[in-house]
């Protein structure tokens, strides 16, 4: 018997799923067909946990050496982290992969991924440096703004890279940040937690300063902070892409008029809401091409798409390629 109808027998007998179907509108094999994606794809890629009681007393915060990561990946470089990581790269060279993005590495480059992002970066001859990880709560408790961390400039919705490339002096700078942020961890005690958030803070801010002069940014920036629909509209895209791709229903969850939601997102974005919707879809499509070996009829169904024709036409409009060259091409 398949997993599928194991599961439809006994979510029908235990009634457990008849709220969201009444609430959602959807069909049981459908809700059925979504748990199981979510399965596999959990399955099928390595997801890694903060250990937050590594030192004894739960802290969310810590320096660790590439070398020493190397040894959770050697089974498999893809994997997602469930806490925000900035990578330093000192020794080496190779390629680093955030979600759709595949950059060069060398010494002096920094690399940021979000918790959920999928990373993928060659163990093998990238040799060494440092991953500065820590879990959100760890600032945000500090701060009246509880969105801080995802307000830096390289961790934002949209961001134009995963990577920068740091100038000697503040990569000597950083560095040094980071050895005193090990040092401060490896004689940790309660009270130094104050002392951590200070240096994480300036790390942070030395970083964001960088990213907005190296991409330009700072206009865009300030424009995207000061109104507060793009904001939420970008947050609510990244929740609902697979099932909503209309412009109508973000403006209606934000209160707004189609109109007035395209008219902002085009003078922060450059393009319509329209187009950031179809956008974010496309690059959700590639990473599942690029990661999971799916079928492409089972890709186009969790991204609610009508028929799979409409999904490969769509995508090669989108990529200049189909699905499956795509997968091919870029499959690690």
């Amino acid at each position: 018997m398949s997993h599928s109808l194991y599961l439809k027998i006994f979510l029908v007998e235990s009634s457990i799923l008849t709220p969201v179907l009444l609430k959602t509108g959807k069909s049981l094999d459908h809700l059925i067909r979504n748990i199981i994606f979510v399965i596999e794809m959990k399955n099928l890629i390595p997801r890694y946990t903060f250990y937050k009681n590594k030192y004894g007393s739960e802290l969310l915060i810590d320096v660790v050496e590439l070398k020493y990561v190397k040894k959770f990946l050697s089974q498999s470089s893809v994997h997602t982290l469930t806490y925000y990581d900035i990578t330093f790269v000192t020794e080496g060279e190779g390629k680093f992969s955030i979600d759709n993005q595949t950059n060069e590495a060398a010494s002096r480059d920094v690399f940021f991924s979000k918790p959920g992002e999928i990373r993928n970066w060659d163990t093998r001859h990238i040799v060494n440096g440092y991953a500065l990880i820590f879990e959100d709560e760890f600032l945000s408790s500090l701060f009246k703004d509880s969105l801080f961390v995802q307000h830096l400039s390289f961790f934002q919705s949209g961001k134009t890279s995963s990577k920068l490339q740091l100038p000697d002096e503040l990569y000597m700078r950083i560095l040094q940040i980071l050895h005193n942020i090990k040092t401060e961890i490896d004689s940790y005690r309660q009270n130094d937690v104050y002392v951590l958030r200070a240096l994480l803070y300036e790390v942070l801010m030395l970083l964001d300063r960088e990213y907005k002069k190296v991409n330009m940014e700072e206009e865009t920036t300030s424009k995207e902070v000061g109104n507060i629909h793009i904001d939420k509209f970008m947050k609510l895209v990244e929740s609902h892409l697979k099932e909503q791709h209309s412009v109508q229903y973000y403006a209606d969850k934000l209160c707004i008029t189609p109109n007035y939601l395209n008219e902002i997102v085009t003078s922060t974005k450059g393009i319509s809401a329209k187009q950031y919707i179809r956008n974010k879809v496309m690059d959700e499509a590639q990473r599942l091409l690029t990661y999971t070996d799916f079928p492409i009829s089972d890709i186009a169904f969790e991204l609610h798409f009508s028929t799979v024709s409409y999904f490969i036409r769509s995508f090669r409009q989108y990529t200049g390629t189909t699905p499956l060259l795509y997968r091919r091409t870029h499959k690690p």
